[in-house]
């Protein structure tokens, strides 16, 4: 239920403040929505009639926003450009819903976007778009639909979905692992690692695990799994990377199991949505398409 309309300003009012706020000039905000600066002003004026408070300090020729104008103008800028984003997503899209995903960039590249063919010829009226996201976000302050997450089932303000769990494996070029003769786990604290940055204890989970014991592990950070896969197979070191995204390049020869045994993760793959959008038809349908997908592997 939307409040009473006099909290909720006509949009000519709110494009009007949002344009003055952005610039510090009501004549630069007029020449930008192409209207005189009397009326520039005299919207301003309107608004905080509107509102029952001073959005600007008027100083001769300039303005300049008050606090509460400052904390006002950030929301409204960011409910402007959501009202932007869905009347840009409808013009693309009018006879079908759009999706905005959030998702994690080497699986979005690597094991997702190959298969959205699939999904969008099942679901002709529906546009998916993909932005990048490394870490949990507050859907309150996005136009963001759902998100791809992984970790443990804790978001708060959402709804998780299991998709898959995960192996990794400590990959290394060809060479590179007769360079320096691995033969075993212990081997590995002799030699160059790259660590990802969003998970920066998975080597000592890695050597725990094979009962290896160790008292620092150092090495190249990465922001990426793309970048580190890349790393490893130029020989710049030993990266922990999810054996399923790393596919091709086993295949290929480019990367080698350093260690043949994989480790299982402790966290897992997850859609994650706020429960107000959980029946919103487009998402609905996604996440029926992906968790089949995730099942059949």
């Amino acid at each position: 239920m939307l409040p009473s309309r006099r909290f909720l300003p006509s949009i000519s009012l709110l494009a009007a403040f949002e344009a003055v706020a952005r610039t510090g000039s009501v004549t630069s905000a007029a020449r930008e929505l192409d209207l005189t600066q009397s009326a520039v002003s005299r919207q301003i004026k309107a608004l905080e009639e509107q509102l029952g408070a001073e959005l600007f300090h008027r100083e001769r020729q300039t303005v300049r926003l008050t606090l509460a104008g400052d904390s006002y103008a950030r929301e409204i800028r960011e409910a402007l450009r959501r009202i932007s984003s869905a009347s840009l997503n409808l013009r693309a899209n009018p006879h079908g819903g759009t999706l905005n995903l959030a998702i994690l960039p080497t699986f979005g590249t690597r094991w997702l976007a190959p298969r959205l063919g699939r999904f969008l010829g099942q679901n002709p009226g529906v546009t998916i778009n993909l932005v990048t996201r490394l870490s949990p976000f507050d859907f309150r302050l996005d136009s963001i639909d759902a998100a791809i997450h992984f970790g443990h089932p804790h978001w708060p303000g959402a709804e998780l979905t299991f998709l898959m769990s995960e192996k990794t494996v400590a990959a290394c070029s060809p060479a590179f692992l007769r360079q320096h003769g691995i033969t075993g786990a212990e081997d590995l604290l002799d030699v160059p690692l790259l660590h990802l940055t969003t998970r920066p204890d998975a080597w000592e989970r890695w050597f725990a695990d094979n009962g290896v014991a160790f008292q620092n592990v150092h090495g190249m950070l990465f922001d990426q799994f793309a970048t580190a896969a890349q790393a490893a197979i130029t020989g710049l070191g030993v990266a922990l990377l999810p054996t399923f995204l790393i596919q091709d390049e086993l295949k290929r020869g480019d990367l080698v199991a350093a260690i043949g045994r994989e480790m299982e993760s402790s966290e897992n793959y997850y859609l994650a949505c706020p429960p107000e959008q959980a029946d919103y038809a487009p998402l609905s349908a996604f996440r029926g398409w992906i968790t089949a997908e995730a099942k059949a592997g």
